[in-house]
């Protein structure tokens, strides 16, 4: 069972990461792989609006992937993509990238390598990682301006499409801990977190929603 603190917590820790960017046109989107088809079923919505003319699938396969997408993240996305009427002129996919810093420096490097004049990305992550991406984006790639986006949905409505309250928590957990242990270890850009987050953060850590933590080799949070 989840108790009523703990589902406040995740509350706060799933508005927190919501960047609520204001879509616009952008140059062209990265959708980041992971284990959650909405990622590609958004990009294919945002094309249909004409918010971008290519989009780029980035992610291999993980721990959490292998089974449900054995051809990689990003193919399966793409795959997703082409069932819901997006032209495969308009895909790219980097079949390569690990984790967030690779999504973001391959599917840069693929871009470029096409020849495509990147002004600006419209970042399409999970809901509760928009704000992680956004700061890992901006740390390796500076030059283009970030838009972030994902499938607008409720923290409930997203435990229930998962099925698993607990694995959601502890997602947001370790999505939070990245924010604050990350920029020391330079894969990403330093964002302000209100105290009252990093409050429902630690009481979540020490509650036992830990499977998502990385290691900090930078030492405790200040």
């Amino acid at each position: 069972m989840i108790s009523t603190q703990a589902r406040e917590d995740a509350q706060l820790l799933w508005d927190f990461q919501q960047m609520h960017h204001e879509l616009r046109p952008c140059s062209v989107a990265v959708g980041l792989g992971s284990h959650d088809l909405g990622v590609a079923d958004t990009a294919v919505e945002l094309y249909w609006r004409g918010l971008m003319p290519i989009v780029v699938f980035t992610g291999a396969t993980s721990p959490t992937t292998r089974e449900r997408m054995p051809r990689g993240e990003a193919v399966h996305y793409r795959e997703r993509a082409v069932e819901l009427g997006v032209p495969d002129s308009a895909i790219l996919v980097e079949p390569r990238a690990r984790n967030t810093g690779e999504n973001i420096r391959f599917s840069r490097a693929l871009i470029e390598g096409a020849g495509i004049d990147a002004s600006s990305v419209l970042l399409i992550s999970k809901p509760y990682e928009e704000r992680r991406a956004y700061a890992t984006a901006r740390k390796l790639w500076p030059e283009v301006e970030i838009v972030s986006a994902s499938t607008p949905m409720t923290f409930d409505d997203y435990v229930e499409s998962i099925g698993d309250a607990r694995k959601v928590i502890d997602m947001l957990v370790g999505s939070l801990q990245r924010l604050l242990i990350y920029p020391r270890q330079g894969f990403m850009i330093s964002l302000p977190v209100p105290d009252v987050v990093r409050a429902a953060f630690d009481r979540l850590r020490d509650e036992g929603f830990t499977s998502r933590l990385a290691p900090d080799k930078a030492g405790p949070c200040p």
